[in-house]
């Protein structure tokens, strides 16, 4: 979270800001971390979309950067990731929400998510 904060607020790539958590935490980041970063970079565009069509009056763009980057995070796990529960993605989203920006941006967060998953479900009983 940290790093793609970082990266949407100073355009500073990724790897720079690496090398600065390794120092900061003294160990590099696991390696799915890595995977997390790179897929949601390289999803961006894709998971602000989503972000788009289930907060209605609310697009990705406006949303303050550190619950623009939760919400991209768990959208991509929610999409790209089978070996982690929606259910773990979206109170693991929530709970950093509500940790590192307010109360309000927690209820944000769960209604933005609680509506991709059910899309997402949705379109999987019509395959």
């Amino acid at each position: 979270m940290v790093i793609l904060y970082q990266h949407d607020v100073t355009g500073l790539e990724p790897d720079q800001l690496y090398g600065s958590l390794e120092k900061e935490q003294d160990h590099q980041p696991a390696p799915f971390t890595w995977e997390v970063v790179e897929g949601v970079l390289d999803r961006a565009d894709e998971l602000d979309a989503a972000i788009d069509a289930a907060s209605r009056d609310w697009p990705a763009h406006r949303m303050a950067a550190l619950e623009r980057n939760i919400l991209r995070i768990a959208i991509f796990e929610m999409l790209q990731r089978d070996d982690i529960p929606v259910e773990v993605s979206i109170d693991e989203a929530v709970a950093l929400a509500k940790r590192f920006c307010s109360r309000e941006a927690g209820s944000l967060v769960n209604g933005i998510l609680s509506r991709i998953a059910e899309e997402d479900r949705a379109d999987d009983k019509r395959e």
